[in-house]
């Protein structure tokens, strides 16, 4: 079955812009001639691919077409840089919180000195970030799932260590001697997909707490912890420097969380994206735990 390349790039200028109005500005067309090529695609494939609800939604059946529009995309703005000319090469990368703010972060001095490049970061929990590689809305993505979606490649990268912290003087109000009351001291949760407290909860064999908190940011999440909040889960390369400030200490008991990570990405012959991979596993060895490393 063959599809229109026209057709595909309505497709993905709808998936990223959100409306077929918004569609139509991007690609200089009027609403109706959006409207005309997605049933057209639509008839071509024989099923719904687009729902037109606020924002627009590509279907699951839409996302292989997605996928494909995105790499068509991809390989046509290398070749064009290849040719001289001065196309964007956009990399659509999903990527976990803690680590766009920690281990993560020299991939964008190195993307910085790729000027016709543009990074496109999806933020997502490190166990959904691949359901974007699934739906065609990255074509890379930090994951904790080591099985390849369809279509991919994975890897290993390392493991992000998480250490539980607390400001002192919350956790002089629910300690008994040794013992923490872990049912009543107050938790903070990044969003309602981090589910790695409440392992710690389970390792301990303790109720959840009455008051929950979510802080949906990585730099906050800390400052939530250090001024009180709550516990928290606490990445170790943030989590190092605090101690001698006084304002956080380790949560007694409370071992080490490790979360394992991989990189996902399209198979697909891109000199941009094959770059982009090497730049993933050097910051990974430098800034993740390796298999194997005692400290």
């Amino acid at each position: 079955m063959r599809f229109d390349p026209a057709q595909l790039e309505t497709l993905a200028a709808i998936a990223e812009e959100g409306s077929f109005e918004a569609a139509a500005r991007l690609l200089h067309l009027t609403p109706s001639a959006v409207s005309q090529r997605v049933r057209a695609l639509e008839g071509a494939a024989g099923q719904v691919l687009v729902r037109r609800t606020l924002p627009a939604e590509v279907t699951p059946a839409g996302a292989p077409l997605l996928r494909l529009a995105q790499q068509l995309q991809l390989l046509a703005a290398e070749a064009s840089a290849e040719l001289g000319d001065d196309d964007v090469i956009d990399m659509r990368v999903a990527v976990n919180a803690d680590s766009l703010a920690t281990w993560f972060r020299p991939v964008l001095a190195e993307v910085a000195r790729r000027p016709g490049t543009a990074l496109r970061l999806a933020v997502e929990d490190e166990a959904h970030s691949h359901e974007l590689l699934r739906s065609g809305a990255a074509l890379a993505a930090v994951t904790s799932e080591p099985k390849p979606v369809q279509g991919c490649s994975v890897e290993p990268l390392g493991a992000l260590r998480y250490q539980a912290a607390v400001a002192p003087w919350l956790l002089a109000q629910h300690q008994r001697g040794t013992r923490v009351d872990w049912t009543s001291i107050p938790m903070i949760v990044f969003n309602e997909k981090d589910q790695l407290q409440h392992a710690v909860l389970t390792a301990r064999k303790a109720s959840r707490p009455r008051v929950i908190h979510r802080v949906p940011s990585t730099a906050d999440f800390l400052v939530a912890v250090r001024a009180g909040l709550g516990w928290g889960l606490v990445p170790v390369h943030q989590l190092t420097p605090e101690p001698a400030r006084g304002d956080l200490v380790r949560m007694p008991g409370a071992a080490p969380v490790e979360v394992a990570l991989f990189w996902q990405r399209w198979r697909l012959p891109s000199p941009a994206l094959d770059t982009l991979t090497s730049d993933v596993r050097a910051a990974a060895r430098s800034g993740l735990r390796r298999p194997g490393r005692a400290d």
